[in-house]
């Protein structure tokens, strides 16, 4: 659920929404925008359904989510993300394209692909230095030797950089060749 609060509320009032919401055991999400806050209520809404949430001071409506990814929800937040990484923004009014391949197998293909990407327009290069495999004769990534050969072929290309991590270590070691991070299950 979604607590919109009216344009002209005073900052007790959102203090006395979120107020509620925890001593309900619930967890609220305040997004201040421009013109208005609104309070994502994080939790079992259900336990809400008897309480007036409506007639508090500062609320202007109830909005039901229905969605599954409640704080993605554009009901929630209906302005766009907008991230920019260096002279890169991802969202928005702007397509920002990403490539590479799954795995950096070799010098060679991540210079190759890197190449193409470019030509195609793309902004961002991908690719996976660590592989978890439940076998552990299946090949699992080139590790930090991969990062590095991901970042100087996005250095040649004039591309940013982006990498999937599958632990604390593997950030702290791929910190130093990326830009982006990409987290895993």
């Amino acid at each position: 659920m979604i607590i919109v609060m009216k344009k002209d509320c005073k900052e007790s009032d959102i203090e006395e929404v979120v107020k509620l919401i925890t001593s309900l055991g619930l967890r609220p999400h305040i997004s201040q925008g421009v013109e208005r806050t609104v309070i994502g209520v994080i939790g079992d809404e259900r336990i809400l359904s008897d309480v007036p949430v409506e007639l508090l001071p500062g609320v202007d409506r109830i909005i039901p989510i229905l969605e599954s990814y409640k704080l993605a929800s554009r009901t929630f937040k209906p302005e766009p993300t907008v991230i920019k990484i260096k002279d890169v923004e991802i969202g928005g009014n702007t397509l920002t394209l990403i490539g590479g391949p799954c795995a950096i197998e070799s010098y060679q293909q991540m210079f190759e692909v890197a190449e193409k990407i470019k030509k195609s327009g793309a902004k961002i290069l991908r690719g996976g230095a660590y592989k978890p495999r439940t076998s552990p004769y299946s090949f699992q990534g080139l590790e930090e030797e991969g990062l590095k050969i991901l970042k100087e072929a996005a250095q040649r290309y004039d591309l940013l950089v982006i990498t999937e991590v599958i632990s604390e270590s593997a950030v702290d070691r791929a910190y130093e060749y990326v830009d982006i991070f990409q987290i895993g299950a």
